[in-house]
């Protein structure tokens, strides 16, 4: 069976760590071809239940002292080892894209297929900024799922992140680690 660049470069994906990315990210350019790949996803009634926020620069650090003032707000014992890694979080990848779900209403598209559209453009933003040397890294943690966090970065009430995906230039060559067997997951129904 021939082997195709398509499968290679669904087979080459790999998450590197954020940790692991830095200077420089996509320029506006780039990162527009990127998300022009990403859009292209299943998307039952066209209804584009999803839209990006773009954190870079600055941003990246104010949202991580954010992150120290809501952690201490969520509890007062937080550690202090856990408020710098809250405040670093955004801090190593140059971009992040947070990719934000944002389901409608529809007797004929369930809510739940809108979010896995959204987790879709997750996939393929990955999958694109690998294809154009970036690396890159799918991450939610604890704020992702923060009403103050989302009211914070401007999302509606009805607005749920799907994911923030931290791009830039891997320092290191990314991991691969052990994937499941195909074969081993796979059932006929018969009937």
């Amino acid at each position: 069976m021939p082997d195709s660049p398509a499968l290679q470069a669904l087979d080459a994906r790999r998450s590197l760590p954020s940790r692991q990315l830095g200077e420089p990210g996509p320029d506006p350019d780039t990162l527009l071809r990127m998300l022009t790949s990403a859009v292209r996803v299943p998307d039952h009634g066209k209804l584009v239940p999803f839209r990006f926020l773009r954190i870079a620069g600055d941003a990246r650090h104010s949202l991580g002292e954010y992150l120290v003032q809501r952690s201490r707000e969520r509890d007062p014992n937080v550690s202090a080892a856990q408020l710098e890694k809250d405040r670093l979080r955004f801090s190593h990848a140059p971009l992040v894209i947070t990719v934000v779900a944002r389901p409608r209403p529809n007797p004929k598209v369930p809510e739940e297929e809108q979010l896995m559209t959204a987790g879709c453009v997750c996939f393929a933003l990955l999958q694109a900024a690998q294809a154009l040397g970036f690396g890159a890294q799918w991450l939610t943690a604890w704020m992702a799922f923060d009403p103050a966090v989302r009211a914070h970065l401007g999302l509606a009430e009805d607005e749920r992140i799907a994911g923030f995906i931290h791009i830039g230039t891997p320092r290191t060559e990314a991991p691969e680690r052990e994937r499941p067997d195909p074969a081993a997951l796979l059932q006929d129904w018969v009937g």
